[in-house]
């Protein structure tokens, strides 16, 4: 692959360190007709955000969670391992597959189909019990190969004064509306 100037991009190998054992059993969001569909509700992703997951690390990696039960957030990198070649190839998409917000190019969601199906989420820790955190609201789907683990820091990854497009925010207040109708 040859990248801007016709220099060559380094090659890259990523391994799995662990495993995502959760009840999210298949994706909401998937690729249809070139673009994403939202197979799910609102009220779906809400219960997603009250599940509990498994990370079980690889014995490989013996010790390499030390000290991490001193954070109550971490990052969690995960490989949204179902997401095709072929819906990994899609440039642009509506927003949670909504048609009422518009097309954008892909890095600009938080779609799992994309390029190289990297994803993160920022999760409670509950419990390190050896190789195996116990975390909340992790949005991956079981059997999702993990990546990598880092400690949630808001020194290090807050941001001030950041700029969200104007349908981000509806979505964001359309998930607050759904959480606050359920109590």
């Amino acid at each position: 692959m040859t990248g801007k100037g016709g220099k060559d991009l380094p090659r890259m190998k990523i391994r799995p360190v662990g495993i995502v054992k959760s009840q999210i059993k298949e994706p909401s969001l998937v690729v249809k007709w070139r673009d994403l569909e939202w197979k799910g509700v609102l009220e779906d992703a809400r219960k997603e955000q009250s599940v509990i997951s498994e990370i079980l690390i690889s014995d490989d990696f013996t010790g390499i969670l030390d000290g991490i039960e001193d954070f109550s957030h971490i990052l969690v990198l995960y490989w949204a391992h179902l997401a095709s070649e072929e819906d990994r190839s899609l440039i642009k998409a509506h927003p949670m597959g909504r048609k009422d917000l518009p097309e954008v190019g892909i890095f600009a969601t938080c779609s799992p189909v994309r390029p190289n199906p990297i994803c993160v989420s920022a999760v409670p820790l509950l419990e390190r019990n050896g190789n195996l955190l116990k975390v909340k609201c992790l949005d991956a789907i079981d059997g999702s190969p993990v990546i990598d683990i880092k400690p949630y820091a808001p020194s290090y990854y807050t941001i001030r004064e950041v700029k969200v497009s104007k349908w981000m925010e509806q979505i964001e207040r359309e998930f607050v509306q759904a959480s606050e109708n359920k109590h």
